[in-house]
């Protein structure tokens, strides 16, 4: 098990590195980069014109250029700035926001928390209806309660989040006015009670978290389902029913433990995915100033440091959640040998 530990995290920096040298060679290739954009401030809105000749800096003095280029960094030689660049990321160090001029981790640690609380409630209450309905929907294979809840399942899988925040805003936020219309919390949130708060929050929240939700648990429904009917159709199942088990005690006891294996091993990424993907469109849609936006926003603006930095996090935890959802398999079923 260590050998094999330790082979994926060797196996880890490779793919890091590529995943960085594609989108920092990308990056130099974009045009409207910080550079541009400055002369273009400068210039009172000209037109930026090729980004390797600057001939956007036009009517700029030259030297005022070169102070620019070498504000950004973009002075030496694009070699240069890549291996230094992955001599801070070594280091952790990802690096300071061009025009928020602050560090990048500081960046993602005031955006996370709206993250995280997007994607904790679209985890939970993604589970605690999905395993649930597979496991009704495979006792109940076949029937009408079966087909039903499949074809709702499957209409609320094809039904885009943004589409369905956008339906959402516009009945229950604009016509009903039951729910706000964009951030986390009120205005008011630090003069607000504990409990007012709870409910301020909560109040805010269920919005985005529904749309998020709706299409979030289709994969988990119908796996569980296809787990347990694959369960219930073995011997083991047979044979304790034979022996004049109770159903439930069958169910419960026998079939749940081994049907949950592909479940329970894929809650490392399922609880890391929440909070990196798909989370954009819900963000920008309802005001959330989270990592979503915070990419988003990044790109537009050609914010390099922010771009390469964030890559650099979500690259590392989506690396380490593969390895945590691989081992899982080996601590919820034994029977899982790596060698």
């Amino acid at each position: 098990m260590t050998a094999y530990i330790v082979k994926r995290i060797l196996l880890m920096l490779p793919t890091l590195f590529g995943v960085l040298v594609v989108t920092f060679v990308v990056t130099q290739f974009v045009p409207g980069g910080p550079v541009e954009q400055f002369i273009a401030e400068a210039r009172r809105g000209a037109a930026v014109g090729d980004a390797s000749a600057y001939r956007g800096g036009q009517g700029v003095d030259p030297k005022k250029i070169e102070q620019i280029k070498a504000l950004y960094g973009f002075d030496k030689p694009p070699a240069e700035r890549f291996w230094k660049m992955l001599g801070q990321f070594a280091r952790f160090d990802l690096g300071r926001s061009f025009f928020q001029n602050k560090d990048v981790w500081q960046l993602i640690k005031e955006k996370l928390p709206v993250s995280v609380s997007l994607g904790l409630w679209t985890f939970f209450i993604s589970y605690l209806i999905a395993v649930p309905l597979g496991v009704a929907k495979a006792v109940r294979a076949g029937s009408r309660f079966d087909i039903v809840s499949t074809l709702i399942v499957l209409v609320g899988y094809a039904i885009p989040g943004f589409v369905l925040g956008v339906a959402l805003l516009v009945v229950f936020g604009g016509q009903l006015q039951w729910f706000p219309l964009r951030g986390l919390t009120s205005s008011n949130w630090d003069d607000l009670g504990w409990g007012a708060r709870i409910v301020d929050y909560l109040w805010h929240i269920t919005l985005p978290v529904t749309a998020m939700v709706v299409g979030s648990f289709a994969i988990t429904t119908m796996l569980t389902k296809n787990a347990f009917l694959e369960e219930i159709r073995k011997q083991y199942v047979l044979t304790a029913r034979a022996k004049g088990l109770s159903e439930r005690r069958v169910l419960w006891k026998h079939v749940f433990r081994n049907a949950l294996i592909p479940i329970v091993t894929g809650f490392p990424a399922a609880f890391i995915g929440a909070f990196f993907t798909g989370s954009l469109l819900i963000e920008t849609l309802f005001s959330l100033d989270g990592l979503g936006l915070l990419s988003y926003e990044s790109v537009i603006r050609r914010d390099y440091p922010v771009v390469l930095g964030t890559l650099y996090f979500f690259t590392l935890i989506g690396l380490f959640t593969k390895l945590v959802s691989d081992l899982s398999y080996v601590w919820v079923d034994p029977r899982v040998k790596f060698d």
